[in-house]
């Protein structure tokens, strides 16, 4: 079943869209670097990343909508220093609670600098310039009487719209790169959950790219097997499957792909 619509906060969803008309999105490395950076930026800042992979006409991904998200800036900041607002009114920067890993504002991400915040308690309360913005030492005001909610699909539509803009500059074509609307299914319970992690990271398998998962290179399967910094919720995953053993095991398993991937229509 394909949804449409809002993305409801709370939920897990699996995520996945392709190039209209089964055209490619990938034909080079650099592609990939540059989607995923743009993903990084329009997309992390409001969802928790379970699994995702890149595939040269199409990608999945499996997130977990945060919760008591406000927008940092409200309408109202745009007197303040117009410039700066039309630099980043794009930004749907949630806001950590425990405010001591950002000390003033100047701290706080422009469009090349976004902090992880993944590892930040989720929001109860939105963070706001005082009027003497350019006074670096300032800090917070309490929060407006109504703050505003970001729209998470929106999000997407911001991510795709980026990446077709940097694609068809750079390869000199026209139109839309993306099928619309991109597709979602809500995973309701911890057994499909498993299971979409699975198909998302042995979909290069599955379509032949390769023998075995480790081999593909553009996806997060590596990412659970190492210790490096990411943004990926590595802990609550391998908590899921109980350990980095049995996440390897189970990804072994062919059976049990085929239904998603009849599923997807893949």
């Amino acid at each position: 079943m394909h949804l449409t619509g809002e993305l409801i906060c709370g939920n897990y969803y699996h995520i996945y869209n392709r190039g209209i008309n089964s055209c490619n999105l990938f034909r080079e490395t650099a592609n990939y670097q540059h989607f995923l950076a743009l993903f990084e930026k329009y997309f992390s800042p409001i969802a928790e990343i379970f699994a995702w992979v890149l595939m040269p006409n199409h990608f999945h991904c499996l997130v977990k909508i945060r919760e008591n998200m406000v927008y940092k800036y409200s309408i109202a900041d745009k007197t303040l220093d117009s410039k700066w607002f039309e630099d980043h009114k794009w930004e749907t920067i949630y806001v950590p609670t425990d405010l001591s890993a950002f000390p003033d504002l100047s701290s706080f991400p422009g469009l090349s600098s976004l902090p992880d915040l993944s590892a930040c308690a989720a929001p109860d309360s939105v963070w706001k310039k005082e009027n003497n913005y350019k006074n670096k030492s300032s800090h917070t005001t309490p929060p407006p009487e109504n703050p505003k909610t970001p729209k998470p699909h929106l999000h997407f539509s911001h991510l795709f719209n980026a990446y077709s803009k940097y694609f068809n500059n750079l390869y000199d074509r026209h139109g839309a790169l993306f099928e619309r609307p991109f597709d979602r299914k809500m995973v309701d319970n911890e057994a499909y959950l498993k299971k979409v992690i699975v198909y998302i990271h042995n979909n290069p398998v599955h379509h032949g790219f390769c023998a075995h998962t480790e081999d593909y290179q553009w996806s997060s399967y590596s990412s659970f097997l190492n210790e490096n910094p990411t943004n990926l919720q590595r802990e609550k995953v391998i908590a899921l499957f109980g350990d980095v053993t049995n996440f390897t095991l189970m990804h072994q398993k062919r059976t049990g792909n085929k239904d998603v991937g009849d599923w997807l229509g893949s």
